[in-house]
């Protein structure tokens, strides 16, 4: 026992030497020869790595746990905003069964008639004919495409205008800001009955509104399908100013940026269709 507390003494005395001249060994041998260097270092390296995994895997298995209790705490309340929101679809679902059976049955009784399939194209805006007294595009599409006079033309978010002075391959787009646009219209939430008139500006007018009208900022405008110039429920723009009973509408399409417009060939109710209602019954 004696001799080993005096070589753990002498050992203890003598370690920062030992240790400071095998590393200037070490660096002096790198510097001779780095291939012996590298080799040495390689096979450190591969008697270490084991060790080191072995010591990094407890450290490694207590993260996956700690992300894996997260990640239940995370998914009992995701799965308890699902059966939140699973049961309100539910009801809605249910609502909705119900709304479609009585909208069944009303329609029934009224002998009401659907509106018929429509189609389109798709055109490129090849001009633009804006000036002083006009507000309109050139398309590259015309009768030879099915396009004719008075259809509906819309761009991804509302109405542009209607088709005029089609050509066999080309047509011309009246824009509903043109002077000479006139077009039914609805404020869509209070429903109140106006026609849509432009004054060659960026904005049109709603012109012929009841006097009672209550309108407001924000409210949307559709068409309203009288007169038959376009069909129900385009969307058309929203209301951006009410001064001293003039209402200005701003389209949801920017008009100025055209790139392709939809012609739309909306077909009306058809007098055949009509008279396939039963017999005793009048349809208007």
């Amino acid at each position: 026992m004696a001799r080993v507390a005096v070589l753990r003494a002498l050992a203890s005395r003598f370690s920062f030497g030992i240790l400071l001249t095998g590393a200037v060994a070490l660096m002096l041998l790198g510097k001779f020869d780095a291939v012996v260097m590298d080799s040495i270092r390689a096979r450190f390296t591969d008697a270490v790595a084991p060790i080191l995994d072995g010591m990094s895997r407890p450290a490694a298995t207590v993260s996956d746990m700690v992300d894996e209790v997260r990640s239940l705490g995370d998914l009992r309340a995701e799965n308890a905003a699902l059966r939140v929101e699973n049961e309100a679809l539910l009801e809605y679902r249910a609502i909705a069964h119900a709304l479609i059976e009585e909208n069944r049955q009303l329609s029934s009784l009224l002998n009401y008639v659907p509106a018929a399939p429509h189609t389109f194209v798709t055109a490129r805006v090849v001009g633009d004919n804006s000036g002083a007294f006009v507000r309109s595009l050139a398309i590259n599409m015309g009768g030879e495409n099915g396009i004719r006079d008075g259809l509906p033309a819309m761009g991804a978010s509302g109405l542009v205008g209607r088709t005029v002075q089609t050509g066999d391959r080309s047509g011309r787009i009246l824009l509903i800001t043109d002077l000479n646009a006139r077009i039914p219209v609805l404020l869509e939430d209070q429903r109140w009955r106006a026609i849509l008139g432009g004054d060659n500006t960026g904005q049109p007018e709603l012109l012929h509104l009841v006097p009672e009208a209550e309108v407001r900022i924000g409210d949307r405008v559709i068409t309203s399908g009288h007169g038959g110039m376009f069909p129900p429920g385009l969307p058309v723009g929203r209301v951006t100013s009410v001064v001293e009973g003039t209402v200005r509408v701003e389209p949801f399409e920017d008009l100025s940026r055209m790139e392709f417009v939809r012609i739309y060939d909306f077909v009306p109710y058809r007098d055949d269709a009509m008279l396939r209602a039963p017999s005793g019954y009048f349809v208007e």
